[in-house]
């Protein structure tokens, strides 16, 4: 991996997004530039991937992605949600990144640097993923799984890396096409669970498995049915339990209520959109489920900080950090 202590290669919009950006948590330990990346305020999800020196953050933050981390060089401690996991060196640790979590210690193996692999799957894309559903299912219920060594390492990070590194569609659609075909030969092998799945959390109650599985139900359907009008009550009828309760469970397991779920993943199908054709943007806004022109607008600049337009010509003339 590179040897720089902070190599950094996430699809970037500017450096104002980061300077205008004020975190809602405590990020030490995350570089000033990155911060927005973690912004629970923002619509966020693109994937990314970095690798770095870790150094350990003063408080917990989530984030609307999948995680992976892989670490070379070090053993990593982690707080989630109030219990202690150690994820060892040269092993691939999977988590949803919707749990509070933080990286409170770095214990170096050696004499060589410690570097740490991120890569960042959005939750939508990773839901979509093909015959995991298994996992799906324990990743939203808050279990933090371990792969085996066989499935992954160190030179397996570095070869997506620089595939994504690359900006090329193509190498950058392997590597998620790989973490899917790892994940699903990991679901029929063996996978060690540092944090069971429906773990219980300081106040509050386990969700059965069975509930977490309506809430994956529910987010399924949204993401299936973007472009059309739909209500609250649209996507609970697909599980079967009463209204208010569905809403409950999904704005509980999600941390966010439904309509703005809903609005933050047609923006990101929006910025997808916007950032990989030459689509008109009405077109766009249309496609992405948004009643109006003038409603895509608005909530576009409240997420992004600029207009559509905008982004498209920076990230049509941006250079990689």
């Amino acid at each position: 991996m590179p040897n720089s202590q902070y190599d950094f290669r996430v699809f970037k919009i500017g450096p104002d997004m980061s300077t205008s950006f004020q975190p809602t948590h405590d990020l030490a330990g995350v570089p000033s530039h990155e911060r927005h990346f973690y912004d629970s305020a923002r619509a966020f999800g693109r994937f990314g991937m970095r690798v770095f020196k870790p150094t350990p953050m003063s408080a917990a933050h989530w984030h609307g992605h999948i995680e992976v981390n892989f670490s070379t060089d070090a053993d990593l401690e982690y707080d989630l949600d109030g219990q202690t996991l150690t994820l060892p060196e040269g092993h691939m640790a999977i988590f949803w990144a919707g749990v509070p979590h933080q990286l409170t210690t770095i214990h170096p193996t050696g004499s060589a640097t410690p570097k740490l692999c991120n890569m960042y799957v959005p939750l939508d894309s990773f839901l979509l993923m093909r015959h995991i559903g298994q996992l799906q299912v324990d990743l939203l219920g808050g279990g933090f799984a371990v792969l085996p060594t066989a499935l992954c390492d160190a030179a397996r990070m570095e070869i997506w890396y620089e595939d994504y590194r690359s900006r090329d569609f193509e190498r950058v659609s392997l590597i998620k096409d790989e973490l899917n075909a790892m994940l699903r030969r990991a679901q029929v092998s063996q996978i060690d669970w540092l944090r069971e799945p429906g773990a219980e959390t300081p106040g509050e109650r386990i969700i059965p498995t069975a509930h977490i599985r309506h809430v994956v139900e529910m987010v399924r359907f949204i993401l299936e049915n973007l472009s059309e009008p739909m209500t609250n009550a649209d996507v609970a009828r697909v599980t079967g339990l009463h209204e208010n309760y569905a809403l409950s469970l999904f704005t509980r397991t999600m941390r966010l209520p439904m309509k703005r779920f809903i609005i933050r993943m047609r923006l990101l199908r929006a910025r997808a959109f916007l950032l990989e054709s030459s689509a008109a943007i009405s077109t766009v806004a249309v496609d992405s489920g948004f009643s109006s022109l003038s409603q895509f607008y608005d909530h576009f600049k409240k997420a992004y900080g600029m207009s559509p337009h905008m982004m498209r010509f920076r990230y049509s003339t941006m250079t990689l950090r």
